[in-house]
Formats: C-alpha cells, sequence, structure tokens
C-alpha cells in the first residue's frame, strides 16, 4: 500500500541528495512547502528553475558570476599583486567577509587520487599561465585551500609549479599559505570571519 504520494516521495529524494540534508531534514522541508501558498511554491520552483540561465564563470577569476569579467576582477580598487587561489566559489563569499582586497582563482576543487582528480582536472594551468604573462605584476600567491589532506596536497603541488614557472619567467612571486586557524579538515565556507581573518593575518611563505 502506497502511504505516500509519488510527488512529495520524489520531492523528498531530491531534497536528500543536498549536501548535509539527510531524510529526516528533507521530509520536513518537502511537508513544509506543502503548508506554503501555490504561489509561493510556484516561485519556488521558477527561482530554481532560473538559477544557472543567466550565471556564468568570470572569465579571469573562474568565480560565478552574472557578468564576466565579475565585479571583483573588474573593480579598480583591487589589489592585482595579490591572488587567493581557493577551492570553490563559496570560499570566496567567506573570504571577502575578512575584508580581503586582492584578486581570487577558484580552482573548482582539489587534487584527489582517489577520486580520480589531477591537475588536469582543475585549473591549474590557468592560475601558472597568469604567472608567466604576470610581467612582475603578481607579488604574491596565497593558497587557501582547506586544511584538508587533499587540500594540503594541492597546496603543495602549486607552491611547487608555481615557483618552477616564476623562474623560468624571470620573475619573483612569493607564496604563502593561509595559517592553522582553520581545524584540519574544517571548510572555509563554514568557518567565521574571525577565523578566517587570524588564518590571514597568520599567513607564512612556503
Amino acid at each position: 500500500m502506497k502511504i505516500i504520494p509519488d510527488s512529495i516521495s520524489n520531492l523528498i529524494e531530491e531534497f536528500s541528495k543536498l549536501p548535509g540534508i539527510g531524510p529526516k531534514t528533507a521530509s520536513r522541508l518537502t511537508f513544509y512547502l506543502l503548508t506554503k501558498p501555490e504561489s509561493d511554491v510556484s516561485r519556488f520552483g521558477q527561482t530554481l528553475l532560473d538559477l544557472k540561465k543567466s550565471l556564468k564563470y568570470c572569465q579571469n577569476c573562474f568565480n560565478i558570476t552574472e557578468e564576466s569579467p565579475c565585479e571583483i576582477c573588474a573593480s579598480e580598487k583591487r589589489d592585482v599583486s595579490k591572488i587567493m587561489i581557493v577551492e570553490e566559489p563559496l570560499d570566496v563569499l567567506a573570504l571577502e567577509k575578512t575584508g580581503f582586497d586582492g584578486l581570487y582563482h577558484v580552482l573548482g576543487g582539489v587534487i584527489s587520487p582517489i577520486g580520480g582528480i589531477g591537475p588536469e582536472n582543475l585549473r591549474v594551468a590557468e592560475i601558472l599561465e597568469k604567472v608567466k604573462k604576470a610581467d612582475n605584476k603578481i607579488k604574491e600567491l596565497i593558497l587557501a585551500t582547506d586544511p584538508s589532506l587533499e587540500g594540503e596536497a594541492t597546496a603543495m603541488y602549486l607552491n611547487g609549479e608555481i615557483l618552477r614557472i616564476s623562474k623560468l619567467a624571470g620573475g619573483k612571486v612569493k607564496v604563502t599559505r593561509i595559517a592553522r586557524g582553520l581545524p584540519i579538515g574544517g571548510d572555509l565556507e563554514y568557518a567565521d570571519e574571525v577565523t578566517l581573518t587570524r588564518a590571514l593575518e597568520g599567513r607564512k611563505e612556503y
């Protein structure tokens, strides 16, 4: 006997696929939507449908934006000599709250041999190309990958490649790593502003 209609169970299943959403939370969200007026549910559904229609990746930093280059890259107030290298767009959102005034470069993930993700699957070539073409404008590259095993491995790989490319290009780029203000295994998007600020202030040269 079917206890829950397919339309409800299907939505619960879709909510359950979201990160951090278990079956119980998915059920609560679904039944909450059932209590809302049809106009609210329709607006919610349309918002989901429109989510990716107007979005693109910035041609410079690869952050998610509606216009390329994004507002950060297009701003004349940013310090172009500093580039923060992060894993995902959510990390940019978190670090902006600290008052960082440089630019960003979004890798799109981390190196993970177990997951079959190598440097060629990330935007590593793009940041190395920036170092090559910097004409000594880039003074510091800040490695802000998560303090996980994969994040540390990615940071170590990037450090070696950036220094190699910088040397070949005849320039001198300082490579720093955000300090241990972040817990091992933690994600940037869940860290508070004070923790992120201390991590930035305590960064050291690789």
